[in-house]
């Protein structure tokens, strides 16, 4: 299959490679399908592109990229949604907002978007956390924190 998108212009995909917001995402509710496209080989950060609307994609950032320490802990009702038992099970990224200079770019750790092996993603809202919908990158900025990086990352 073909579509367009926002920073890599007519891509092929496979439809085993669509990931399905059933609920849609926070603000985006009526769109359901999208793909995530790495930047780079390897990379942290991706565009979670839309196939049904070509211009609407979201920069996404493994979280653990920036802080190995993340956890997060969804309620019963989300892992069930995405039937799964525990929230280890899952895969999650966080939206990014690019702004210059780069380490004043933001991610939102309290919303991430939650992904189960078969490819139904929903976005949710952590309860109980630390994380906070702003964290700017410039924060994960760690001298300790060799194995994972030892500069901000770029979006």
């Amino acid at each position: 299959m073909k579509t367009d998108t926002k920073y890599f212009g007519e891509i092929t995909y496979e439809p085993d490679e669509l990931l399905t917001f059933p609920k849609g995402l926070y603000g985006f509710e009526e769109e359901h399908s999208f793909l995530l496209l790495p930047f780079a080989e390897n990379g942290t950060l991706f565009s979670l592109q839309s196939v049904q609307t070509p211009q609407l994609a979201f920069i996404l950032m493994d979280p653990f990229s920036l802080d190995g320490s993340y956890a997060p802990v969804l309620q019963s009702e989300e892992l069930q949604f995405l039937n799964v038992e525990r929230s280890e099970d899952l895969f999650y990224y966080v939206m990014c907002v690019v702004k210059e200079p780069v380490p004043e770019s933001t991610v939102n750790m309290r919303c991430p978007v939650a992904i189960n092996d078969s490819g139904t993603a929903l976005q949710v809202i952590l309860e109980n956390t630390s994380w906070h919908m702003r964290h700017q990158l410039g924060e994960f900025r760690r001298e300790d924190n060799d194995a994972q990086q030892k500069e901000a990352p770029s979006c």
